[in-house]
């Protein structure tokens, strides 16, 4: 990887933690379409299951040990982000070994 893209992606990724911390404590609290739709006929209950979130590593959007606020929503954006990144960047990695070997 060049100067030039290597100082892209450091960039991009800084961003993208910036933006994750500063808006994640603004997304939206009502419910997605699906579990809007769960709610409306009457079934939400069956498909939230304790055992789900209880291993959750992080539930309902929220840093454990953070509490509710927007820490623990930017927090949790700021992990998503990590977490996303070093997926792709190690997927990336892979990939270009088998290409090359």
């Amino acid at each position: 990887m060049d100067n030039n893209m290597k100082k892209f992606v450091f960039a991009a990724l800084v961003v993208s933690f910036v933006l994750a911390i500063l808006l994640s404590p603004f997304a939206s609290s009502s419910p997605d379409g699906l579990e809007k739709v769960a709610e409306d006929k009457g079934f939400l209950s069956k498909a939230e299951g304790a055992e789900v979130w209880e291993s959750s590593p992080i539930p309902d959007y929220a840093m454990p040990g953070l509490g509710e606020g927007a820490a623990a929503t930017g927090a949790a954006g700021l992990a998503g982000v990590a977490i996303t990144f070093a997926f792709g960047y190690g997927l990336a990695k892979l990939l270009k070994k088998k290409e090359v070997a």
